[in-house]
């Protein structure tokens, strides 16, 4: 049998959002592995869905009702990324009603922390389902999200630190814990239809970065609500798809037997220029990607255009994104990985600067749809860029890993960074100048990337 990614793929198309959670694979040969037998009463599973062994005659339904049925559980992950990209409406609800004594900035930290926590614990979450710990990280981290999502609704107005705790670090810590479970678990039931699986499953955290925004704009609209009913109907909303997801997501091959040597791994990738290069594309882009998204629909609502606009402004920008992904796949195939990632950064960047400018109708639908496409163009391609660096298949999955939780940084500083920028007094052009810059940084260092890799090529050609 071979190797098995967590990204639900042993081969270099890879879907990038699967990997956005830092994941690390089943047996890294290469790495040292440290020979543990693994806990079998960790893997707790329904009767009806028994384990099967995990050898090298295993074979895999790759359709049929179950299967698809794992794939519908995970379309739930915008329970978790869906709900971070939808973030956007918090951001300018919390700047101009609920938290008016708190800046921009200090707000933006509560969606910065949430995605980085759902991206940086991907690391530790990753080796706990290799060990066998599948639905005692889905049902505890969906119990978590639960929770801090209706505790939210107990936060009074301008009680920043009550929404961190919830929506931050609760939020955050619940959907790191779901995000690689849901979509590691698809390798167990698809090998030749492997990607497609993925690429449904993944469509989720579109899907729901679209529904989410018009579910909570138009429950805060409504003057009848207040902040506390529409927090918990949003709550019980994400709570019945969690629960969705942990009917339907159950583990069917047992956990591997040997695991990876992270120490020694490290070492030897810190010595690869190419992917520290890669890296801190990653970084890069991090670091100013959430900028357009957290804070599009602010700039629209003060910069005069109609809240009826600006509510959708997100679902446009996501609804973009959406399709991008869908067709990034088949782009790839003839145009490369390496050359649509530095568009798509480049893109996105000079898209940015266009914030300084916002101040019609068609300038926000422009830039929704612009910035929504090229990012999305952006993260499909992201995975499928690191396997060019790879190669051994089976170091893919922590390759990625590693280099996605240092990313995971950059989201953590980039919406704060931006905010301050920002003031009170909304000076537009300085975050956008800033975020625009440095997301070019990141096509710079693709390019750098690209050149490396065509070096070694012809090193390796004898040319």
């Amino acid at each position: 049998m071979s190797e098995l990614n967590y990204d639900g793929s042993s081969g270099p198309n890879i879907n990038a959002e699967a990997s956005l959670c830092g994941k690390v694979p089943q047996d890294i040969e290469k790495c040292q592995p440290d020979h543990a037998a693994s806990d079998e009463k960790s893997l707790q599973v329904d009767a009806s869905y028994p384990i099967v062994a995990d050898t090298d005659t295993t074979t895999y339904p790759d359709g049929g009702l179950r299967a698809w049925s794992v794939v519908l559980g995970g379309m739930s992950t915008f329970c978790s990324y869906g709900y971070i990209c939808a973030f956007g409406v918090y951001q300018d609800y919390y700047t101009r009603v609920y938290m008016t004594a708190h800046s921009a900035s200090t707000i933006s930290w509560i969606g910065a922390v949430d995605s980085f926590l759902t991206i940086s614990t991907g690391l530790v979450v990753g080796r706990l389902f290799d060990r066998g710990y599948c639905l005692h990280l889905l049902y505890g981290g969906s119990l978590l999200e639960a929770l801090s999502l209706f505790m939210l609704s107990f936060v009074k107005p301008n009680q920043f630190y009550g929404a961190f705790l919830c929506q931050g670090i609760g939020v955050g810590l619940g959907g790191g814990m779901t995000y690689v479970p849901s979509l590691a678990i698809l390798s167990h039931y698809f090998e030749k239809k492997r990607s497609l699986a993925m690429s449904v499953a993944t469509a989720g955290v579109s899907l729901g970065s679209m529904i989410i925004p018009i579910l909570v704009n138009n429950l805060f609209a409504r003057p009848n609500l207040d902040f506390a009913t529409v927090t918990r109907i949003t709550a019980a909303f994400m709570t019945a798809i969690m629960f969705l997801a942990c009917v339907l997501l159950k583990p069917r091959l047992p956990p591997p037997k040997t695991h990876a040597n992270l120490k020694n791994c490290l070492k030897r990738f810190s010595k690869d220029w190419a992917y520290i290069a890669l890296t801190a594309g990653y970084t890069f882009f991090a670091l100013g990607f959430f900028f357009p998204i957290f804070y599009l629909q602010l700039a629209a609502i003060t910069h005069g255009l109609s809240e009826n606009l600006a509510f959708y402004s997100l679902v446009i920008l996501n609804g973009s994104g959406f399709v991008a992904r869908l067709l990034t796949g088949l782009i790839s195939q003839w145009a490369g990985v390496d050359n649509l990632a530095i568009i798509a950064a480049i893109v996105c960047g000079s898209v940015t600067f266009a914030f300084v400018s916002i101040g019609s109708v068609a300038s926000v639908i422009i830039v929704a749809i612009l910035y929504g496409f090229f990012s999305g163009v952006y993260i499909g391609t992201m995975a499928p860029l690191g396997t060019l660096l790879t190669d051994n298949m089976a170091e893919l999955g922590l390759r990625l890993g590693v280099a996605f939780a240092v990313s995971g940084l950059g989201e953590l500083a980039g919406p704060p960074i931006m905010g301050a920028l920002l003031t009170g007094k909304y000076l537009w052009w300085r975050p956008a100048v800033t975020s625009g810059l440095i997301v070019l940084a990141a096509g710079a260092s693709f390019i750098v990337v690209k050149v490396i890799i065509r070096h070694r090529t012809k090193l390796a050609s004898g040319r």
